[in-house]
């Protein structure tokens, strides 16, 4: 088959042969789309062949299809005349109505509401009857649910209009059972929502330079709409994904005296064969090596988002937020990571519903359950699942808006040098569980249980149930619900639940590490982050330390390091160094498809990375992140040249690391020498910001940059903005 797929290639941009191209690319993305009846031809039409010559190459992805895709013109869409436009040729809409009966019944009011309650209070309660709400119920206490949902689907839930992704396209489903219960306990429910993006979606696009600034933006919005319901009693947030998930915590942490429920979104299933969510992403580069044809690629990727709705089977960004949000205490124990419309899923909203009301019973708030214990606890809780490295400025940035000290660098090395990972899960292996297996094993809790007898967490803090997290585990240890989805694992699936959340000695035996550790070096004086679990263990050393050098690959973009590796120009024993990637080059983006494309590859195992930008929770490797300075702020990264030396050890033990330049073309010459030449060198002339970096993302580049960096959240701290802004010139 591939074989076949290679007679159909040629030089898409010969002049001689446009048309033809043009046509038969035409026809080849039509004959794609009624073959999958989904989104997925496009993608693989995207990845399909027409490949140019190489003395007329054009940039890294830019096909004869793409092209046609890109171009706005669709060849199924009929012409569409101006006069369908401008009219609709029936009678029956003209016949508009000017008045209406209103609602029956009257308000409840009473003469001291007239005489002190704000207009706006007053005339809220006349918009309520207007939407149709029963007159007689306008005096129960109101609750707001904020959600990030996406899309339009109908009852029978087929898709009237998508979602950007899975993560929230059924979560409108929670926020209407968590709606029904709190009107069934005399609450009245207001909805709201804020989607959210998809890291999946916008890797190695433009759309990833938005992608972190958002979680800000959301966070912000979020707020503001709390804010602007002042009858509210408490917040119920709903959410899922990557950055969605973050901005809602972020936004129900200022919650202060109110009370804040989080609802995780859940997880999609596995597809009963194919691939999951992480690997499938790598469909495009394992085309252009050879290693499938184009009719595995379209069957595989049509298939891994096995279910419509939940984030990733992997334990990614958005899944690790979901278990932060329960180690917090946010949510209510063993809700992160449920299947996405399942029964027990829907419960959880339920239940969430009435925690709402219990917390407002007792008159407990937001700030009596995140308090420093409760960081502390999600930061162990992390470092036990071996969670995604995003966490560390997401985490930072909710306790910055719990008004709380944001953990730094030297906390997260003390708690993963104390704490073992203890659950096996997509990507960090070593059998690779996915996420909805980790649920059924015992999720949050199961876990919290082996870290309360090995004394590794505070259980004395309040969590969302009311009570403190002790009674929570004690309940959990006990229930007949952990005993029964333990047992569905083995029947279902055959897999042993202690296989997928061990013991500190059961990890221990297994080979399991620590999660993750911060380099520091001549090319990163405040620091770097690896998540040095993931990396390959036959790369790693008896004495537990991972050690390489190796020529620097250097790219200022994105695309031009993606093109190397499809094309074969990354070779074993390289270090690619991808550089202009941080807040000031490119809204430090997400480069899941460099890292995915080297793990996808057998040669690239021995190939390291490193950059200022981040990556997906789902990366393995040898790959080193968050490099600070970043390149464009004047950091050293920003001067290394092409065939430099660089040295990187990583110590799994010690949790101890460096990333040096130790030579260069003329030889090695150590690390001293390597800091003095470093400082003598000058910024590469080929730095650069991305050119379609957009206006708001430089925004929050400098707006970052003033609160903190990367290392403090990537938060807005108004105090400092402010009084840099005052500052005189």
């Amino acid at each position: 088959m591939a074989g076949l797929a290679r007679e159909h290639r040629s030089d898409a941009f010969d002049s001689a042969a446009r048309e033809t191209q043009w046509a038969l690319a035409a026809l080849l993305v039509r004959k794609l789309r009624m073959w999958t009846h989904s989104w997925t031809g496009r993608f693989a039409a995207r990845h399909i062949g027409f490949k140019h010559s190489a003395e007329q190459r054009a940039p890294a992805g830019s096909y004869a299809v793409s092209a046609i895709l890109d171009s706005g013109k669709d060849f199924l869409i009929a012409d569409i005349p101006l006069s369908s436009i401008l009219e609709t040729d029936d009678a029956r809409l003209l016949g508009v109505a000017t008045h209406a009966p209103g609602p029956a019944g009257v308000l409840p009011l009473t003469a001291e509401m007239l005489l002190t309650a704000p207009s706006g209070n007053l005339f809220g309660l006349t918009q309520n009857a207007g939407m149709g709400w029963d007159p007689t119920r306008l005096l129960d206490p109101e609750f707001l649910i904020l959600s990030t949902h996406g899309g339009m689907r109908a009852e029978n839930g087929e898709a009237i209009a998508l979602g950007f992704h899975t993560g929230h396209w059924e979560v409108g489903l929670l926020v209407a059972e968590a709606a029904r219960e709190l009107k069934s306990l005399h609450a009245t429910p207001f909805a709201g929502a804020c989607t959210d993006p998809c890291d999946g979606r916008t890797q190695g696009t433009t759309g990833m330079m938005d992608s972190l600034p958002f979680r800000n933006d959301a966070a912000v919005v979020l707020r503001r709409l709390m804010r602007s319901l002042p009858t509210s009693k408490g917040t119920i947030g709903i959410a899922t994904c990557d950055k969605g998930l973050p901005a809602m915590m972020m936004a129900l942490a200022s919650s202060g005296k109110k009370p804040a429920v989080l609802v995780p979104g859940g997880v999609t299933l596995l597809p009963e064969s194919g691939e999951d969510a992480g690997k499938v992403q790598t469909i495009g580069v394992r085309f252009a090596h050879d290693q499938i044809t184009l009719e595995h690629a379209a069957e595989v990727g049509c298939r891994a988002c096995a279910s419509p709705g939940g984030g990733c089977q992997f334990l990614g960004t958005a899944a690790t937020s979901q278990v932060v949000g329960e180690a917090l205490g946010l949510s209510l124990p063993h809700t992160a990571l449920a299947p996405s419309g399942q029964p027990i899923w829907l419960d959880a909203a339920r239940r969430s519903a009435r925690a709402m009301l219990r917390l407002h019973q007792l008159g407990l708030g937001v700030r009596d359950v995140l308090t420093p214990a409760a960081i502390y606890n999600a930061m162990v809780v992390h470092a036990a699942f071996g969670g995604s490295t995003n966490l560390l400025i997401h985490l930072a940035a909710i306790a910055y808006a719990a008004g709380l000290q944001a953990p730094v660098a030297r906390d997260w090395i003390e708690v993963n040098r104390l704490v073992p990972r203890l659950v096996d899960a997509l990507p960090n292996g070593p059998r690779n569980f996915a996420t909805v297996q980790v649920f059924l094993a015992g999720g949050v809790p199961e876990v919290m249980l082996h870290l309360r007898e090995a004394r590794l967490i505070d259980t004395r803090v309040k969590t969302v149930s009311g009570e403190t997290l002790d009674t929570c585990l004690d309940w959990w240890k006990q229930s007949p619900r952990r005993r029964e989805l333990r047992r569905v694992l083995r029947e279902r699936d055959g897999i042993d639940p202690d296989d997928v959340i061990m013991s500190p000695d059961g990890a221990r035996a297994r080979g399991l590490t620590s999660t993750v550790c911060f380099p520091i070096g001549n090319l990163a004086p405040e620091g770097s982050v690896v998540k040095s679990t993931a990396i390959d263990p036959s790369l790693i050393g008896e004495d537990q330390v991972f050690r390489h050098v190796g020529p620097a690959r250097v790219f200022v973009t994105e695309e031009a390091a993606i093109k190397a590796i499809k094309s074969g120009e990354i070779g074993e024993g390289n270090v690619i160094v991808l550089i202009c990637g941080g807040p000031k080059g490119a809204g430090m983006q997400e480069i899941y498809q460099i890292t995915a494309a080297l793990k996808a590859l057998a040669h690239c195992k021995h190939v390291a990375v490193l950059t200022d930008a981040r990556f997906s929770g789902v990366s393995t490797g040898a790959c080193i992140g968050h490099i600070s300075p970043e390149a464009l702020a004047g950091g050293p990264i920003g001067k290394v040249l092409e065939d430099d030396m660089i040295e990187i050890v990583i110590d799994r033990k010690s949790l101890l690391g460096s990333v040096q330049l130790v030579g260069d073309t003329q030889g090695i010459f150590g690390a001293e020498e390597g800091t003095r030449r470093l400082a003598e060198r000058k910024p590469r002339a080929d730095l650069r910001s991305h050119p379609d970096l957009p206006d708001d993302t430089r925004l929050w580049a400098a707006l970052v940059e003033v609160s903190g960096g990367v290392w403090g959240g990537c938060v807005y701290d108004v105090d400092k903005i402010i009084a840099k802004l005052e500052r005189p010139a």
